[in-house]
Formats: structure tokens, sequence, C-alpha cells
């Protein structure tokens, strides 16, 4: 396991990477200024478990053999991209009507679920861990996998404590617009179309 002072820089790397907006910020920020709190903190929770679903591959070595396979890299980057833009497109078609909010929500679990899916297809997210934890653990020790998965699922935590914040402060703001007809297609437009930009960030990224 990492030395006290291992353990501090780590930290600090993660805090820097999880305050900064990415992908799953981003994507709770959508989720949330349009379904409110209630369906950004299941946009955070879902984030969380894909996440942890990475940490876990990182720990194992499986993350490895993705990154070094360019086709599994670009399969995973498409069908991750493919379904961002699916979700943006489908929040631009839904009906904007006098409907209250909890109305024009997905299904309660809709949003925990698609946020699992949005994450683990996020290769990136696979590249993150492979870049960041091997320089916290030593790789030649027989406890090495343990060590990762430990550092791995910290990491995660400290990005879903950052997501929370987003989702609560986003999600008050978007149930405050939902309140106001005038403002509902614009609220709907802004979560659609980061969505979609998330789905052609990622396409266009590189491993």
């Amino acid at each position: 396991m990492p030395s006290a002072e291992q353990w501090l820089m780590f930290l600090g790397s993660v805090v820097i990477f999880s305050v900064l907006p990415g992908p799953g910020m981003l994507y709770v920020l959508a989720r949330s200024l349009r379904g409110g709190r209630g369906e950004g903190i299941r946009s955070v929770f879902g984030n969380t478990v894909g996440a942890s679903v990475h940490a876990i591959a990182a720990a194992l070595g499986l993350s490895a053999v993705l990154a070094a396979s360019a086709e599994a890299f670009f399969i995973v980057k498409i069908v991750g991209a493919v379904y961002l833009v699916f979700l943006g497109v489908r929040a631009l078609l839904q009906r904007t009507d006098g409907t209250e909010l909890t109305e024009t929500r997905p299904g309660r679990h809709g949003a925990f679920v698609q946020g699992i899916l949005s994450e683990v297809l996020n290769p990136k997210t696979a590249i993150y861990f492979l870049a960041i934890l091997p320089h916290f653990v030593d790789t030649n020790s027989r406890f090495a996998a343990l060590g990762m998965l430990v550092l791995g699922l910290v990491a995660v935590v400290l990005a879903t404590v950052a997501d929370i914040v987003v989702a609560l402060a986003a999600g008050a703001i978007g149930e405050r617009l939902a309140r106001r007809p005038r403002l509902r297609t614009g609220q709907r437009w802004t979560s659609g179309l980061v969505l979609i930009g998330l789905g052609g960030f990622l396409a266009a990224s590189e491993a």
C-alpha cells in the first residue's frame, strides 16, 4: 500500500481530477438540469457503479487489454458515443407541455441504469485509472491488485462527492426552470445538446 506521502500525493491528484468538469460530471449536469435533484442523484450513483466497474477492471488487468487493443477501444468508444447521442436526441424529442416535472422524468431507475451504461461505455475512464493508479502501487507486489482496487475505489468515492454537489446545485436550478413553462423548452434543449456534445467528444477522443 502507498506510504503516507504517496497517499497525500494520490489524494491531491484525484481531488483535482474530481472537481474538473469531465464527461461524467457533465452527464450529471445535463440529467440534473432536465430532471431535477432526484434524477441527478440517481445519475451520480449510476456513474459510481460504472466507474467502480472500471476500477475493478483496472485492478484485474482487464483495462490494460482494452487500452492495448485499438479495435476494442474504438468499439467501446463508438458504442458509448452512440448511446450518449441517443439519450440527447431522445431528450430533444421529448414533448414539452404543462405536465409536472415528476411526470416527464424517465422511469425511476432509468437515470441510474443509464448512468451505469454511459460510464461503463466510456473507455476514457479506464485509461484514467491506468494512468494514475500504477504510480502509487508497487506493481511487483503480490498485493498490487488489491492496492489498485482500494485506490481506484477511493478515487470513485471522491468523484461521487463532487458529482453530488453538481447534481444538487444543477437539480435545484432544473426544478425551478421546470415550474416556468416558457423556459422548459430551453431546459430540454440544453440537456439534450450537452448529451449529444458529450457523445461527439467521446467519438472524437483518442486513446
